[in-house]
C-alpha cells in the first residue's frame, strides 16, 4: 500500500516537473514518512524522480529540435553542479542549504514575473541579455545544479527563471531545456548517491514508475497552456514551494 501511494505521489510529482518543477516538495516528505533516514530521502527522491524528467524532456522534443549543441554546455555545467551537491550531501548537513531555499525560490518566481518585462527594457536601449556570452549563463547554472544535487526543491522554478532572461525569453523553449536539465542533475545525483549507497530502490522504483506517466502526461498539458497560463503556474507553485520550505525551518 505504501508503495502504490508512492507510485500515486510520483505520477503527481512527474506532472508537476514537466509543467513547473517542485515535485520533490511532494515527494520528500512522504519519503521521510516512509521511514527513509533524510540522506537516502533524498537520494531515492532523485532516483526516482529522474525518469520522469526525460519522459517530460521527451514530451517537449518539438522545442527542443536543432538545439543540442547550445544545450549540451548547460548540461555539462549543471550536471557539474549537480555532482558536487550530491557528494555534499555526504559530507554536511542540509541546514545550511534547507535556511536559503525559500529565499532562492521567492527570487525566482519574482524572476520569472518580471523577465519578460527586464529584457524588454535593456532590450530598447540596446542590450539583449538573452545573447550575452554563454560565460555569464553557465556560472548561475552551475550554482543552480550545486543547489539541485544537493536538495533540489523547486530547481526548476529556478532553472525558468535564469533560463528566461539569460537564454530564452520565450517560456515554452525554455521550460524544454529545463526539463533536459532537470533529468541531467536528478541522473547524476541520483548516480553518486547510488555508489554511496544512499538508495532505497523499492521506493525509489515505485516513484520511477509514477513520475514517468506523469512526465509523459505533464509535458503534454504545459506545452498546450498559453504563456501567461503557464507563468502564473509557475508562480503560484513557487510561492506554495517558498511557503512550504519556510515552515519546515
Amino acid at each position: 500500500m505504501e508503495l502504490l501511494l508512492l507510485v500515486g505521489a510520483g505520477i503527481v510529482a512527474g506532472a508537476v516537473n514537466a509543467a513547473v518543477g517542485s515535485g520533490t516538495l511532494l515527494t520528500y516528505p512522504l519519503l521521510l514518512a516512509y521511514g527513509l533516514p533524510p540522506v537516502v530521502a533524498n537520494g531515492t527522491n532523485s532516483a526516482g524522480l529522474a525518469p520522469g524528467n526525460l519522459f517530460g524532456a521527451f514530451g517537449y522534443r518539438r522545442q527542443m529540435a536543432g538545439r543540442r549543441r547550445e544545450v549540451v554546455p548547460l548540461a555539462v555545467t549543471v550536471g557539474s553542479g549537480a555532482l558536487v551537491g550530491a557528494i555534499l550531501v555526504v559530507a554536511l548537513p542540509a541546514s545550511v542549504f534547507e535556511r536559503i531555499v525559500p529565499w532562492f525560490i521567492l527570487l525566482a518566481c519574482l524572476l520569472v514575473l518580471v523577465g519578460p518585462r527586464v529584457t524588454a527594457t535593456l532590450k530598447s536601449r540596446g542590450v539583449d541579455p538573452t545573447t550575452l556570452p554563454r560565460h555569464v549563463l553557465l556560472p548561475v547554472l552551475l550554482v543552480v545544479g550545486l543547489y539541485a544535487g544537493y536538495f533540489g526543491a523547486a530547481q526548476g522554478i529556478i532553472l525558468v527563471a535564469a533560463l528566461t532572461v539569460l537564454f530564452d525569453v520565450d517560456l515554452q523553449r525554455s521550460n524544454a531545456v529545463k526539463n533536459v536539465l532537470q533529468g541531467v542533475s536528478n541522473g547524476v545525483a541520483a548516480a553518486v548517491f547510488a555508489i554511496a549507497g544512499a538508495v532505497a530502490w523499492a521506493p525509489a522504483l515505485a516513484l520511477a514508475l509514477g513520475a514517468s506517466v506523469g512526465g509523459a502526461v505533464g509535458a503534454p498539458v504545459a506545452r498546450r497552456l498559453p504563456t501567461a497560463a503557464l507563468r502564473g503556474l509557475i508562480v503560484v507553485v513557487g510561492v506554495v514551494a517558498a511557503v512550504v520550505s519556510l515552515r519546515n525551518l
